[in-house]
């Protein structure tokens, strides 16, 4: 027996329109085309319906072939459309792995071919992407690109590069600056940064009791030898500007006192001195650096530091460089934590404040000037020394 489906005859399409063009041009019937043509009748109607054209303007014709193919395609088009607005960001900077997750989780609402057509990704480099078993040196590699993230997001994205390495070395993972700074860039980490401060300096004569001591000597011995201290500004929405006075002991780099106010006054200036003074059994010829501002100035701060045996250096005026460690401390904190967010009000400030020299800089942000080590281990290590 013949099987019947071998012995279908096929047709070119040139073929296929010359019948159609001999029926609609008339005087050619069904019948008479199956006998000339060998062609059935069910199957020249067929072409007919498919070829014939269709008027759908004065001068323009389609099929219902070419109409349906027409409709074929918007539809391909609205799918891809669809599949490409819940592509969270341009296709180009994903990775491999991503655009195979990406099409895993539509695959309930679209095909393979859909997602990879609009995607423009080659199904055969998914199919291999789902059987491919990652190497050993690019599961280190990914490896090591999760531990750059944790570091980056355990600083609140405030370290670059450079310290990003640091913490790593310091945690057992040894690694050098330039492969931390290509991963940070391939996953788009980047710390925070602020403007740089332009001064301009003011040469004026300081009083002879207002001496420059320090004379931008930001070096130490050991702690609780040179303090340094000055005061800055934080704007709320609620009270306005308000004012931090920090004081810092230069050889730990710790912020050892501190006080927060809505009023800039000499008593605020003088509380964060106080605290300083808290852990300090003596502050006998403690060296404090201020600049010439009136609160620094005034009898009521002198009398205080009298009473506690300091001794006074000032800056030069107009001149931050010679006050730079405290300067480059309260840059720092409005770089890495009040520029990016609005408070409220001062009491919103003063909890942000104090998380962040408390929890984050005293004890967590490493420090280049001492080593790398935070500032409380530093003081710790300088406390050893001394027992």
């Amino acid at each position: 027996m013949f099987n019947m489906a071998k012995n279908q005859k096929s047709y070119t399409p040139e073929f296929k329109q010359q019948i159609v063009d001999l029926y609609n041009a008339g005087g050619t019937s069904y019948p008479q085309l199956e006998r000339e043509y060998g062609v059935n009748r069910s199957t020249l109607s067929n072409w007919v319906k498919q070829l014939s054209p269709i008027k759908v303007s004065e001068e323009e014709t389609v099929t219902l072939k070419e109409y349906k193919a027409l409709q074929k395609e918007i539809q391909r088009l609205k799918i891809e459309n669809e599949i490409l607005k819940k592509s969270d960001r341009h296709i180009r900077k994903r990775t491999i792995a991503e655009i195979v997750t990406f099409i895993q989780n539509h695959l309930n609402h679209y095909t393979v071919s859909q997602l990879c057509s609009a995607l423009k990704f080659p199904r055969s480099t998914y199919y291999k992407a789902l059987v491919r078993v990652p190497s050993n040196r690019q599961e280190e590699y990914e490896e090591f690109g999760r531990k750059v993230k944790q570091a980056y997001d355990e600083s609140r994205q405030r370290y670059g590069a450079v310290k990003i390495c640091r913490t790593l070395n310091n945690n057992g993972t040894l690694c050098s600056v330039k492969r931390v700074q290509r991963h940070m860039e391939q996953q788009g980490l980047r710390s925070v940064v602020v403007k740089k401060y332009n001064h301009h300096a003011n040469h004026g004569a300081i009083p002879d009791d207002k001496a420059n001591i320090l004379k931008r000597d930001f070096t130490a011995r050991t702690i609780n030898q040179k303090w340094c201290t000055d005061i800055t500004y934080i704007h709320v929405l609620k009270e306005g500007w308000t004012y931090l006075a920090s004081v810092m002991d230069l050889c730990s780099r710790k912020i050892i006192g501190y006080a927060y106010g809505t009023s800039m006054t000499t008593e605020l200036a003088a509380e964060a001195v106080k605290n300083a003074c808290l852990n300090v059994r003596n502050a006998q010829g403690i060296l404090l650096h201020s600049d010439l501002g009136s609160q620094y100035t005034s009898q009521a701060f002198e009398v205080y530091l009298s009473s506690k045996g300091i001794l006074h250096s000032f800056s030069r005026k107009g001149n931050p460089y010679d006050n730079a460690c405290i300067e480059s401390f309260h840059s720092v904190l409005k770089k890495e934590e009040i520029y990016l967010h609005t408070y409220q009000d001062s009491q919103e400030a003063r909890r942000a404040i104090f998380e962040y020299i408390e929890g984050w800089y005293n004890r967590k942000r490493i420090h280049s000037a001492i080593g790398y080590m935070t500032p409380q281990q530093k003081e710790d290590e300088e406390l050893e020394k001394s027992a």
